[in-house]
């Protein structure tokens, strides 16, 4: 599988989240749509199904992220 820069991955990661706290799934057409690109895009440049295992997986190839890391998992 390619694997996304992780600066194309920090820009998405951030993008989503900026329209997420902006309501953009509850904006406009054009901010929904924005939104789902965002997402899909995500999922395709991290190989996962759903958004929120795209961040997830997407945040563990940024610099910085601990290769231990397992709190995603703390919840389950």
């Amino acid at each position: 599988m390619l694997m996304a820069h992780p600066v194309v991955l920090r820009d998405l990661v951030r993008e989503y989240e900026t329209l997420r706290i902006l309501g953009a799934d509850h904006g406009g057409e054009e901010a929904r749509q924005r939104m789902d690109d965002i997402a899909y895009t995500l999922c395709v440049a991290t190989g996962t199904g759903d958004v929120d295992a795209a961040l997830a997986a997407a945040r563990h190839r940024l610099p910085g992220a601990r290769p231990l890391d397992d709190s995603v998992l703390q919840g389950l």
